[in-house]
């Protein structure tokens, strides 16, 4: 495990770090001045902690509770003397504490309980600037972006990821996620920042896309549905058969999921 890249743009920094260096394995932590987005998964601690020592923190966000990103939510409270920020769904989850399946601990790590602070509909920046938090469920029921009017760019946690997807979640919604996507779009921005993918300069372009991508992956499912094919047999003609990352999570992560969920879709 290392750092794998360094990234600045315009007045925002962060660290990619992971078990490996691609999408699915890495993660990226935002830092706007004084201001931490998500605190990465807590198995990559030891490269946190140097980047948030850079400078001083004034205030910490969580887009949603999932270990990847609120992993180390209690070793920067600790670090920093700042309780993080989140909604209200995310600071029920969190305080609770939630179980995570063996792969992604794997993955990841824990992500102890913490007692977090209630997330401000505005959130002021150390330029004078301000994020507003938008509700954006779907991939997860408790998360939330941060879109910048004056800059131009939100902070998209996992609401884009790639203009294409394959597997999902079995606890994904994905009719509520597409009126997530809908609803960011409906923001004025040009770049995107996704903790995984990265830098997306032209965001808003990229998320169209992404919805466009999946609307025609519902109209086709339906049209098989209505022809008579099993979800096994759509799945199969449009993304094909299962393979080790569906295996891997007992299909709690899998293309079956992604088709299941893509014949609710109202059209």
């Amino acid at each position: 495990m290392t750092i794998f890249q360094r990234i600045n743009h315009e007045a925002v920094e962060g660290i990619r770090c992971g078990r490996k260096n691609n999408v699915n394995t890495s993660f990226i932590v935002y830092r706007f001045g004084d201001t931490v987005i998500d605190t990465a998964p807590s198995n990559q601690w030891r490269y946190i902690k140097p980047f948030i020592r850079e400078k001083t923190i004034r205030q910490i966000l969580l887009t949603h509770h999932h270990e990847d990103h609120s992993g180390n939510a209690v070793n920067l409270q600790q670090l920093t003397g700042v309780t993080p920020m989140a909604a209200e769904g995310t600071r029920t989850i969190m305080e609770q504490g939630f179980s995570i399946p063996l792969i992604q601990k794997y993955l990841w790590g824990k992500s102890p309980a913490i007692r977090l602070a209630p997330l401000p509909d505005t959130i002021e920046l150390e330029d004078g600037s301000t994020l507003e938090a938008i509700a954006a469920p779907g991939h997860a029921e408790d998360m939330v972006c941060f879109y910048s009017s004056e800059h131009g760019f939100i902070f998209t946690a996992d609401l884009y990821i790639s203009r294409t997807i394959r597997y999902m979640r079995d606890d994904e919604n994905l009719t509520v996620l597409i009126k997530s996507i809908r609803k960011v779009l409906a923001r004025d921005f040009e770049t995107l920042l996704c903790p995984h993918r990265g830098v997306v300069l032209q965001g808003k372009q990229a998320l169209q896309e992404k919805l466009n991508n999946l609307l025609e992956l519902c109209e086709k499912a339906q049209h098989l549905h209505h022809q008579g094919q099993s979800v096994k047999q759509i799945t199969r003609n449009i993304l094909g058969t299962e393979d080790g990352m569906s295996y891997l999570t007992g299909f709690s992560f899998s293309k079956r999921n992604l088709i299941r969920e893509s014949l609710k879709v109202t059209l």
